[in-house]
Parts: C-alpha cells; sequence; structure tokens
C-alpha cells in the first residue's frame, strides 16, 4: 500500500480521537468518581458498570464503540474506492484503538480497548463486528467473565475474517495484520485479568465497585 499526506493525516486525527477518554468524560459529566481510583481502575465502560450507574456505562460503551467504528467508516466511505483505501480505514482503525490505549489528552494511561476493537470492526464490515460480537456475547453470559469474553473474542477476530475473506469480504493483507495487531494488544492489556481468572479472583460481570 503506497502512503500518502492525507493518509498520515487521517491516521493521526484517529488517533487523537481514539485518545477520547468516554470513561473519564461521562463520569466527570455525571459528576461521579473517576472510572480510574474504583474497581479495576480502568477507564472502560465494564469498569464504569461497577459504579452502579447503568446508564453511565452504556453511553460509556457506545461512545468508544463509535471513536473506533467513525475513522473507519469516513475513510471507506469518503476515502479512495479501492484496495488502498481499505487499508488505510483499517490503519486508521488502529490508531483509534492505540488512542484508546494510550491516550494523549490523558497521561497515555487509557483502557483495554474492547468496545473501540468492536467499532473498528463493524467499520471493517459490520458481519465481521457480529460475528466477533455474538463470540464475546456468548462467552460472557455463560461465564460471566467480560475479560475472558474479551480474550475469547480477541482470538477468533482474526480467524473470522480468514475464514469469510472470498465469501463475505475480500481479503486485505493490512487489514488482516491490522486485526492481528488489535488482537495481540487486547491480550497483552488484558494480562493481569488473565493472572486473576487463573487464580480465581476476577471480578464478574455486575460486580459492585470495591475500595482499593
Amino acid at each position: 500500500m503506497s502512503f500518502h499526506l492525507p493518509s498520515f493525516i487521517a491516521i493521526v486525527l484517529s488517533y487523537l480521537v481514539g485518545s477520547l477518554s468516554f470513561a473519564v468524560i461521562v463520569s466527570r459529566a455525571m459528576g461521579m468518581a473517576d472510572p480510574r481510583s474504583y474497581g479495576s481502575g480502568n477507564p472502560g465502560a465494564t469498569n464504569v458498570l461497577r459504579s452502579g450507574n447503568k446508564g453511565a456505562a452504556l453511553a460509556t460503551l457506545v461512545l468508544d464503540a463509535l471513536k473506533g467504528w467513525l475513522p473507519v467508516f469516513v475513510i471507506r466511505v469518503f476515502g479512495p474506492d479501492h484496495d488502498m483505501g481499505m487499508g488505510t480505514a483499517a490503519l486508521a482503525g488502529l490508531a483509534a484503538f492505540l488512542g484508546h490505549l494510550y491516550p494523549v489528552f490523558f497521561g497515555f494511561k487509557g483502557g483495554k480497548g474492547v468496545a473501540t476493537a468492536a467499532g473498528v470492526l463493524v467499520g471493517i464490515d459490520w458481519m465481521l463486528g457480529l460475528a466477533t460480537g455474538m463470540s464475546w456475547a456468548i462467552i460472557a453470559f455463560f461465564f460471566r467473565y467480560s475479560s475472558l469474553a474479551s480474550l475469547v473474542a480477541a482470538f477468533f477476530a482474526p480467524s473470522f475474517y480468514l475464514i469469510g475473506g472470498g465469501i463475505a469480504w475480500p481479503l486485505n493483507r493490512t487489514v488482516l495484520v491490522t486485526l492481528i495487531a488489535i488482537s495481540l494488544l487486547l491480550i497483552w492489556r488484558h494480562r493481569e485479568n488473565i493472572r486473576r481468572l487463573a487464580a480465581g479472583t476476577e471480578s464478574r460481570l455486575g460486580a459492585k465497585k470495591k475500595k482499593e
């Protein structure tokens, strides 16, 4: 994929959009405690849910997903209508995801990126997002661990893309590499959750916040 200044600008802007930590922004707007101060300390929708405010958690989830979806969608619709455009869109999605993980506006201390990654997947192809989201929902429903569901979804996302390649969507090498990178980063960001899952101390979905 050849690289051009407009593509670079789009990727940088995507990172800046991703750097908007909506868990913190929504909590401040609603007069709630900073989500980094309780529970897991992660500025994400799952931890906001531990505050007991489902509306704030839902708003965080939707906004975090939107900031992953929006750059991909905009580039796909308004960018060049060929393979290079899809590759640039995927890289913009990766940039938004990295912005969530390492937000420039919040001291480079961000969340784990599950909702933002989901938005990127939907932006690439809604069927890919649906398949991965269903994997998350099934594991979350039966085991009640958001982290475990996220790890399973991260593992399957690149696999679903490969399986559907040539059938539901054309394969693109840049997209595949992007999906693998996002999956590996998700697993890395959940390393503490993996330790707690192994130890049997991981918090389940719906658990109230704990003062630490």
